[in-house]
C-alpha cells in the first residue's frame, strides 16, 4: 500500500526501522525525525526544500540524507510512487561508515549515489526490505544489507555535486514559502516577528496569521523548532560546549534554550548528546 505524508504526525515522532512505498504529495509543513532517510526513485522524482534551498532527487540514483534537517516536499516529476526507508540514528552511527561520508550528512548534505549502475539492484533490495519489515520476514537481515550497500556508498564515488539545489527565487515562490526561507536563513539571528514580515512586505500579524495557517505553528514557534533542530545537530556531530551551541543557533538565554529543547525532546541537551553520541 502507497503511503503519503502525515501531516497530523507530531513533529520529531520517530519512524524506527522502516521501509515504504509513498505517493509523492506536497508537503504543507516540513517533516524531521532522528533517522537517516534513504530515497529511490525508479522513475520520476521530487525536489525537497531543504534549509532554503531546493534539492532535487533524481530517479534511479540512491539518495540519503539526515532526516533530523527539516525537508519538505514543493514539486514531484510524476505520481509514481518511490521507496523510502527510515534507520535509526543510533544504529547507523555504530556502523562506523568512512568519516567524509558521515560527516556529510551531518553537515545536513544530501548524497546520492555517483551512477546508475546499481539502480535495478536497488530496486531489488527496497522489494526484499519491503518484505523483511513489514510482511514477518527478518528485519535484522533487511538491517544488515542495507549495512552493505550504505557502506559501499560510503567506500565508492559520491557525487562529486553531492547537493543538486539551486537558490528559490523570490518570484517563483509563495509568500508563506518566503517566509520559511527568510527563517531557514536567518533563524541563527536574534530576528522578530516584525523583521520577518518587513523582509517578505507583509503586516507582521499577516505574516503569522498565514505562516500558521499554512504551516500549523506560529513564526516564534518556528524559529524555536529551527534553532533546536539545530541544537541537535550541533549536539551530535561537534563537540562544541552546550553554552557555545545555545548562543551559536539563535538563542541569548540558557534557561530559555533549555526549556525549549526539553519541551521538544523530552530531555536536557547533555542527556541527548549522551544518547547519541
Amino acid at each position: 500500500m502507497e503511503i503519503t505524508f502525515d501531516e497530523s504526525r507530531n513533529e520529531f515522532k520517530p519512524y524506527g526501522l522502516s521501509c515504504e512505498i509513498w505517493s509523492p504529495s506536497l508537503m504543507r509543513k516540513p517533516d524531521r525525525h532522528n533517522e537517516i532517510e534513504i530515497n529511490y526513485f525508479p522513475k520520476g522524482g521530487i525536489t525537497y526544500l531543504f534549509q532554503g534551498n531546493k534539492v532535487t532527487v533524481p530517479s534511479k540514483k540512491l539518495t540519503i540524507f539526515w532526516g533530523l534537517i527539516p525537508h519538505q516536499i514543493i514539486d514531484f516529476k510524476s505520481d509514481n510512487p518511490y521507496y523510502v526507508c527510515t534507520v535509526p540514528f543510533s544504529v547507523f552511527l555504530e556502523w562506523k561508515l568512512s568519516a567524509p561520508f558521515v560527516d556529510s550528512l551531518l553537515k545536513g548534505e544530501v548524497l546520492f549515489d555517483a551512477s546508475e549502475v546499481h539502480s535495478s539492484y536497488d530496486e531489488f533490495l527496497f522489494n526484499n526490505w519491503l518484505k523483511d519489515i513489514n510482511e514477518g520476514g527478518s528485519p535484522e537481515v533487511a538491517l544488515l544489507e542495507i549495512h552493505a550497500r550504505l557502506r559501499r556508498m560510503s567506500i565508492g564515488n559520491l557525487s562529486s555535486e553531492k547537493k543538486e539545489h539551486t537558490s528559490l527565487q523570490s518570484n517563483e515562490i509563495s509568500q508563506v514559502e518566503r517566509i520559511a526561507i527568510f527563517i531557514a536563513q536567518n533563524y541563527f539571528d536574534p530576528i522578530k516577528v516584525s523583521d520577518i514580515g518587513h523582509a517578505v512586505g507583509l503586516h507582521p500579524d499577516h505574516a503569522n496569521s498565514i505562516f500558521k495557517k499554512t504551516f500549523g505553528s506560529t513564526l516564534s514557534e518556528y524559529i524555536t523548532e529551527e534553532r533546536i533542530s539545530h541544537a541537535q545537530r550541533q549536539l551530535v556531530s561537534t563537540d562544541k560546549s552546550i553554552t557555545d551551541i545555545v548562543f551559536d543557533c539563535g538563542f541569548n538565554s540558557i534557561s530559555r534554550f533549555n526549556a525549549a529543547f526539553l519541551k521538544i525532546n523530552g530531555c536536557t541537551p547533555r542527556e541527548y548528546r549522551k544518547r547519541y553520541q
